[in-house]
């Protein structure tokens, strides 16, 4: 873990460290949990929540997205009973757009103590500033830039609070997991076996679908 990150961080809280890992989760794959389980091990987080974007902004209209309940009980599967890992459905039962600064208000409103962690790759860092809302964002939690080890890859623009967590990145393409059910290639150790079950059992994916 490098604590290299910059700008003011959020107002001292002394509540429960809690990630927030959002995303589309179509599917949940092994490269989602190393992140969260060694994100969650680095930062000595109570827990990760892995929060199953409704609509998300940032892909709605470029391709076709599984339902969200779909995604949220693989994502359920996934998690299973690995430790300090949880499956979210908050973005998805306040329905619409999911933005992070609206998931970060709810969870404050219910608990204000909560001390926040928001994790994400390295190219969502940088892009950062586009967000909706993202000075909410900046002022609500810390951001927690996930990369491959010795990497040094991008990193929020100044005034943010972050910090950077080296993680193992495998390289897992959720449009090639997808492509692999339509075509019946191997999905083991690709995704933990619960979640192929929950795609097998609910029918995901037979079509080809877009990228």
């Amino acid at each position: 873990m490098n604590t290299d990150g910059a700008g003011t961080a959020p107002g001292p809280r002394t509540g429960e460290r809690l990630g927030i890992f959002g995303g589309t989760f179509d599917p949940p794959h092994v490269g989602h949990l190393v992140t969260a389980v060694n994100v969650r091990y680095e930062l000595s987080l109570d827990r990760v929540l892995l929060v199953v974007a409704d609509q998300p902004w940032q892909k709605v209209g470029t391709r076709d997205i599984s339902s969200a309940e779909d995604r949220f009980a693989m994502v359920e599967a996934a998690v299973g009973d690995v430790e300090g890992l949880e499956a979210s459905r908050i973005e998805l039962d306040r329905g619409g757009m999911s933005y992070t600064a609206d998931t970060l208000s709810e969870l404050l409103a219910g608990d204000p103590a909560l001390d926040l962690y928001v994790i994400l790759g390295s190219d969502a860092a940088v892009g950062l500033p586009g967000w909706e809302r993202a000075e909410e964002v900046r002022a609500l939690s810390s951001i927690v830039v996930v990369e491959r080890p010795g990497s040094g890859e991008g990193q929020p623009p100044p005034g943010w609070s972050w910090v950077r967590v080296e993680v193992p990145r495998l390289e897992v393409s959720s449009t090639d997991l997808r492509a692999r059910v339509v075509e019946g290639r191997p999905l083991d150790y690709l995704l933990p076996a619960a979640v192929i079950e929950t795609i097998e059992r609910r029918g995901l994916y037979k079509e080809p679908v877009n990228q």
